[in-house]
């Protein structure tokens, strides 16, 4: 990857390279955007990366939750308002860049939120009418600086998926950079949500043969600097190929995704156990492979072919070898998860917009055998 940042167009404009977050105020004034709202995280602003975006005084939110919430949402309109801001800056991991998504669509549309869900019928109801939104990522996992779809936790306990073209940020600046001091752990977590993207967009069967090399090129990279970047995360090279990995995860998500998100989404939104939605994908990938294995037994070849493998037999293996190797825990028991907690998130589970791409039907038996299967 050379030393100057690249300009590349694929549903939205993206900077990437180390350098690319100095092009933020630029791209600000060139979208007329002159008091944009940033929207971070504490951690975040801590580690000083707000100073990086190079903009004077700007108007900051950083109350955004582990997993994104409709308070936040709520809490950040609010601050928009107050000082009278006609753009956004998202600046951090996942949980950031969701929550300035739900800003930017609750600041130009009417309550309530929930309305918006896809699985309530608010793909249709969700227009054009946004604020610009710049997404700066400062993990390389979740793919949502290119991605059409928000997850909000709602007051009532539910995740749901905001889903639609407007929701895509009008620029993503990716500068690998920002992801060098990303503790070894974070880094496999992200990393294993980057893996999961590629993963299941190339399984689905939406038919769409551009993404599905997008995936397998990003799988590739992935796999292979995935282990690089926890151990030597000082490495500019391991962090840009994780970054670009988890950036074209993202621009696969066009395809849908499958049951390791549809299991992920409501157990990340359980009421007192903030679980990170990389470390629940880690897990339940090789379980939900092996689920799928017959159901499309060619992609799975492919998928093996992309990381060094001649046959698929031990695919679900190596993914489970990558897991230990980056230090992740094995089960959801290691995540202090009960029996209890698998079986209440079975309904919503089958009600996620995921579900209807994954390869093999997905009911409650389905959902039961793997999450079994994730606990031992």
């Amino acid at each position: 990857m050379g030393a100057t940042p690249t300009t590349i167009n694929y549903l939205t404009e993206i900077r990437f390279g180390a350098g690319a977050v100095e092009m933020v105020a630029e791209r600000l004034a060139d979208l007329g955007v002159a008091n944009p709202l940033v929207v971070t995280d504490p951690g975040v602003r801590g580690a000083g990366l707000l100073d990086r975006l190079g903009l004077p005084n700007p108007a900051v939110f950083d109350g955004v939750p582990a997993n994104p919430t409709e308070r936040s949402v709520e809490e950040g309109v609010a601050g928009y308002r107050a000082a009278g801001c006609d753009g956004i800056v998202a600046l951090g991991g996942g949980s950031p860049l969701d929550c300035a998504k739900g800003i930017s669509l609750m600041v130009s549309h009417p309550g309530p939120l929930e309305q918006y869900a896809v699985i309530r019928g608010g793909l249709d109801k969700i227009t054009g009418d946004m604020p610009p939104l710049i997404a700066v990522p400062t993990t390389a996992g979740t793919g949502s600086e290119v991605g059409r779809a928000a997850l909000l936790g709602l007051t009532d306990g539910t995740k749901l998926g905001f889903l639609s073209p407007h929701m895509i940020p009008t620029v993503a600046v990716c500068d690998p950079v920002l992801t060098v001091g990303l503790p070894p752990l974070l880094t496999a977590a992200t990393g294993m949500d980057a893996i999961s993207h590629c993963v299941e967009t190339f399984c689905s069967p939406r038919y769409n043969p551009v993404a599905e090399s997008i995936a397998l090129d990003g799988l590739t990279r992935a796999f292979e600097n995935l282990p690089i970047a926890v151990a030597r995360g000082e490495r500019i090279e391991p962090r840009s190929e994780m970054m670009m990995a988890a950036l074209q995860g993202g621009l696969t998500f066009q395809k849908g995704l499958g049951l390791i998100h549809s299991l992920s989404h409501p157990l990340g939104a359980l009421a007192g156990k903030s679980l990170h939605h990389g470390t629940l994908n880690a897990i339940f990938l090789p379980h939900v492979l092996r689920f799928n294995r017959e159901a499309c037994p060619g992609k799975l070849e492919r998928l093996a072919s992309a990381i060094g493998m001649d046959r698929p037999d031990g695919l679900a293996d190596a993914f489970d070898e990558l897991r230990e190797r980056i230090g992740l825990p094995g089960t959801l028991r290691d995540l202090g998860l009960t029996k209890e907690d698998l079986a209440s998130v079975i309904p919503d589970a089958i009600a996620d917009h995921s579900s209807a791409t994954n390869p093999a039907p997905v009911d409650a038996v389905a959902c039961a055998a793997v999450l079994d299967a994730a606990y031992q």
